[in-house]
């Protein structure tokens, strides 16, 4: 999200982190600091780049990696749907607004 010029409002969360158990809390900061990839050509997400996760896993001292990397998995995969759902939508959007006719006024009727 900060990538598109928008910020996380956590007071429009449903839940706060603390209700969550520590696992998914875990998996959520590591989300939150893993980087995004994108792909070049159509401008989806790809999702998580996941080469420094040992790396966070360990400095952070996750104990449990297995289900930390699970709840991870699935925070991943929402937000990867959700983004890419919203990417296409907001291309359809786009592309009716080039295909719509310049400077025509819609007919009024008497």
């Amino acid at each position: 999200m900060e990538r598109m010029g928008r910020e996380i409002n956590p007071d429009k969360l449903p839940m706060k982190d603390e209700a969550f158990p520590l696992e998914v809390q875990e998996a959520l900061i590591m989300h939150s600091l893993l980087p995004d990839k994108w792909d070049g050509t159509s401008g989806s997400y790809m999702g998580k780049d996941w080469s420094a996760l040992s790396v966070l896993l360990n400095s952070y001292g996750i104990e449990d990696k297995r289900t930390v990397i699970y709840f991870l998995r699935v925070i991943d995969n929402f937000k990867q749907i959700s983004l890419n759902e919203r990417l296409a939508k907001d291309r359809k959007t786009e592309e009716a607004k080039r295909k719509a006719p310049v400077g025509s006024y819609p007919k009024s009727k008497k």
